[in-house]
């Protein structure tokens, strides 16, 4: 399916969702995450699901959520699985 350039897909909006919840979105991004979210049920559930793990695992001190190297090793995955798809 075909997105429109001002309109986000669902992938977008899963990556950009901790942005969001951080409040780091730019304004136009932020605004299409909020309209993408009116027209999407299963956007919403994402998010609600990313806001209560939010919520419960900021009630655990960091270190106890993850060693720092885990951290570090789990981080360098992700960014050579970014660095891919691109």
């Amino acid at each position: 399916m075909s997105v429109a350039s001002d309109e986000m897909a669902c992938q977008e909006l899963v990556e950009l969702v901790t942005a969001y919840l951080d409040g780091a979105l730019s304004p136009a991004d932020h605004d299409r995450f909020e309209r993408h979210l009116a027209e999407c049920p299963g956007c919403v559930e994402y998010l609600r699901q990313m806001r209560v793990t939010v919520r419960l695992t900021g009630s655990q001190p960091r270190e106890e959520i993850l060693p720092a190297h885990l951290r570090a090793e789990l981080l360098a995955v992700f960014d050579r699985w970014k660095r891919d798809r691109l």
